[in-house]
């Protein structure tokens, strides 16, 4: 079985940046799962003894603790810091800027409309910088739903669909009096899904490899497989079925943002032995 890899795919800046620290910090604790991979996490808990704590009342006094890629809610940072000075922040800066332009605007008397997912950790945490309460929409019909203020701000989840971004843009310049809108998705994000998008107009099947839970994942999933009928998503090379590659001349392989190239490679080892 032949096998292509995407142009772009796997760990992302933010991504490889936390694991550096994290691993830096030799029995760590890391304030809910710092990337959306069971797999790499278990790998620091095992080389590294970094383990993960969802409850900060259950974090020791002057615990060494970092900070999860999607950060965490401003109201957390501060009961945080009140039971330990060791704190390792490893937000990706393209999280950060959505926090700083909700805080921002929202003094400023805006509307803030969130294009995500309300139950995403990055989504709880950017929701929490907001002085007034936040509107957080899925699609563009949750939004029509909606009553909004005149004056508006719109920012999306970093991991989200560009098209999907713009649809909603749109519709807010034409129903407000006044819209500013800030484009937060991240740069690795938009090259993953382009990447994603041209490798699945040519291949027979197509893989993406990544946690199930993690949301730029899935939109690698989605976009391949509106170009790629056999399209499949897994955690790694035990999920694969050799039936899937039958009388299949060429695969395509993406990855999430927060997949380890060990695991990518295992994949591709397996895939090209069909």
């Amino acid at each position: 079985m032949r096998v292509k890899l995407a142009k772009n795919y796997g760990f992302c800046f933010g991504v490889r940046r936390a694991i550096k620290l994290a691993e830096s910090k030799s029995n760590g604790i890391t304030l809910g799962p710092l990337i959306h991979n069971a797999k790499e996490i278990n790998r620091l808990k095992e080389d590294f003894n970094v383990v993960v704590n969802e409850n900060i009342e259950e974090i020791p006094q002057n615990a060494e603790v970092i900070i999860r890629t999607h950060g965490i809610p401003k109201q957390d940072l501060q009961r945080l810091k009140e039971k330990t000075s060791k704190i390792t922040d490893a937000t990706c800066p393209f999280v950060t800027k959505p926090q700083a332009i909700c805080e921002k605007m929202s003094a400023q008397g805006y509307q803030i409309v969130i294009f995500g997912d309300i139950k995403h950790p990055e989504v709880k945490g950017v929701m929490s910088y907001c002085e007034n309460n936040p509107l957080v929409v899925e699609n563009l019909e949750a939004l029509k739903a909606l009553k909004l203020t005149e004056k508006v701000a719109l920012i999306s989840q970093t991991t989200k669909n560009i098209e999907l971004f713009l649809e909603i843009a749109n519709y807010l310049i034409r129903n407000c009096s006044e819209c500013r809108v800030f484009n937060t998705i991240c740069n690795a994000t938009f090259d993953n899904q382009d990447s994603a998008r041209n490798l699945a107009k040519e291949v027979d099947v197509m893989v993406i490899v990544g946690g199930k839970n993690s949301s730029n994942t899935k939109q690698l999933y989605n976009i391949s497989k509106e170009h790629c009928q056999d399209c499949y998503l897994i955690e790694d090379f035990s999920e694969l079925n050799a039936q899937w590659f039958k009388d299949k001349k060429l695969c395509g392989v993406s990855a999430g943002a927060s997949t380890p190239n060990w695991i990518i490679d295992k994949v591709v080892k397996t895939i090209e032995n069909y």
